[in-house]
């Protein structure tokens, strides 16, 4: 079953969007990734990445693309990985750019939290960007993530050194931004 948000349905992928997910991998303003080298995304190595699944669902990693609501359109890819069960999580983010500020990328981020939080109970939602990236870090600062750690300088893009920027989102924060939610999970007690 999709998930649904105000401008995008998130579904998951299918043979069909391998295409379309590779040439957005392949594009270094789409995938705007903190990889030092061009990205070189083969169809056999996606071919391979997708028939690697069993069933249709690995409970440690979702693979979405994002179709607009309005034109049925692909918009984009958004993924989580690492899932370690009611924990943590990894999530990553790639819009076509016929859609960079149309508010798509942030309706995707936001259904897929809703769901990370809601249905599976994560803990903490992680993403990594870098500093030469700030549309990345802007869209994430929406939904409330925080900076959590900067490796400086650790990434040569573009012909210029860029910091490698991990930020993160806790569970109680993401409730707190949403109140018309309820958190149903009890709270955990942190020892310093």
């Amino acid at each position: 079953m999709p998930l649904e948000g105000d401008l995008v349905i998130l579904r998951e992928e299918r043979r069909d969007d391998l295409d379309f997910v590779r040439a957005m991998r392949n594009d270094l303003a789409t995938q705007a990734w903190s990889k030092t080298l061009p990205p070189d995304y083969t169809e056999p190595m996606y071919t391979k990445r997708f028939e690697a699944r069993e069933f249709s669902y690995d409970p440690r990693e979702g693979r979405f693309v994002i179709i607009h609501k309005d034109t049925g359109q692909r918009a984009g890819y958004i993924s989580y990985t690492e899932l370690e069960r009611r924990f943590a999580t990894t999530i990553g983010i790639i819009v076509a750019r016929a859609f960079w500020g149309t508010g798509v990328a942030l309706d995707a981020q936001e259904i897929l939290l809703r769901f990370l939080f809601q249905e599976l109970g994560v803990r903490v939602v992680r993403l990594w960007t870098h500093s030469g990236n700030p549309r990345a870090a802007e869209l994430a600062k929406k939904s409330g993530f925080q900076l959590s750690a900067r490796t400086r300088q650790a990434i040569f893009k573009g012909g210029r050194l860029h910091d490698n920027l991990i930020l993160d989102l806790l569970r109680e924060e993401y409730f707190a931004q949403h109140p018309e939610m309820e958190d149903h999970l009890p709270a955990l007690v942190l020892e310093t």
